[in-house]
């Protein structure tokens, strides 16, 4: 067996403790209603084998310990032991600060979801006979969107014998997607319904990148907004003071 030769900071102990109460704890309650309760990967004691893969909390290679070793070393370093790859074998274990690392899988979950939430289908109709202002009016109004953050959905809608025609609509949707090629990527092909035909745009920026910029606009244009007003205020003075020395 080879024998590990890491080396860890130690700390007081603290976590590893909790954790160790909370993980049996976890365990019962399994048992008890014979589910399993999460997806998240075995810490501490629930970790069941004789011997794992060590990694140190730098990623640094300790080889193949009994697992009692490896909850001693976890143990004196004030951190836990979590098993990263449980179909290994042996299984792959890792020194670290368990309740550090799920506070920041939650904060970037939780900031995928705002991101993903944030997103908004703007839906713009257009026809198949649409003339040259209405189709740039269009085109500038999911340029907008897109810049924006949001997804942008043209439904198309034949009328009376443009059925027939689908490749027509094809065309103008395919000629709208490659003139928003730099701000979109086509989600959604174009794709018939019936008497519609609708294509899905996404943005190529981030809603929160988009919305970053806007706060900078904003702030600039505030800024900008300040220093005029002071221009005329100072301009304002000199006048003041230039009509007092005529009068004297």
């Amino acid at each position: 067996m080879e024998q590990s030769h890491l080396e860890v900071p130690v700390r007081e102990p603290g976590y590893s403790q909790i954790s160790a109460i909370f993980g049996l704890l976890y365990v019962c309650i399994s048992k008890i209603l014979g589910v399993v309760i999460s997806n998240e990967p075995r810490v501490n004691e629930r970790i069941r084998v004789d011997k794992v893969r060590l990694v140190g909390p730098g990623g640094e290679q300790a080889g193949v310990v009994r697992i009692a070793d490896a909850l001693r070393l976890a143990q004196e370093a004030g951190l836990d032991l979590v098993e990263v790859a449980p179909n290994a074998d042996p299984p792959v274990a890792k020194l670290m600060d368990y309740g550090k690392y799920r506070y920041e899988s939650a904060q970037k979950a939780r900031e995928a979801r705002r991101n993903q939430s944030n997103t908004v289908i703007k839906s713009i109709r257009i026809g198949l006979k649409i003339d040259g202002n209405d189709y740039n009016t269009k085109r500038n109004q999911a340029e907008k969107f897109l810049n924006g953050g949001d997804k942008v959905k043209f439904d198309l809608r034949f009328k009376g014998r443009e059925q027939s025609r689908p490749e027509m609509g094809v065309k103008l949707l395919q000629g709208l997607a490659e003139e928003l090629s730099e701000v979109s990527t086509v989600e959604a092909a174009p794709r018939a319904e019936g008497r519609n035909m609708s294509m899905i745009l996404a943005p190529i920026r981030k809603k929160s990148e988009a919305r970053s910029d806007q706060r900078r606009r904003r702030k600039e244009e505030r800024e900008n907004r300040k220093a005029r007003e002071a221009q005329r205020a100072q301009r304002n003075q000199e006048r003041v003071a230039a009509r007092e020395a005529e009068k004297e």
